[in-house]
């Protein structure tokens, strides 16, 4: 996703991760690894738009392109 020299590519990333350190990682006191990664787990799974359409899967969601071409 980054190209040599712009920065800006990057940033959706950054801040998407930033914002799931700051209310899941920081706030938190995880006794295990796993833990930890059941709660990004959790995260991702609860804000990840699954309906949005994705111009590179031809406008389709990610849950459509995925049932269409795993058959």
């Amino acid at each position: 996703m980054s190209r040599k020299g712009n920065c800006y590519d990057n940033a959706p990333m950054e801040s998407f991760f930033k914002t799931l350190k700051v209310e899941e990682v920081y706030r938190r006191k995880f006794n295990t690894i796993q833990k930890a990664q059941f709660f990004q787990f959790d995260y991702i799974e609860r804000y990840y738009n699954r309906k949005r359409r994705h111009s590179v899967l031809g406008y389709l969601s990610s849950v459509e392109f995925r049932i269409k071409y795993s058959a």
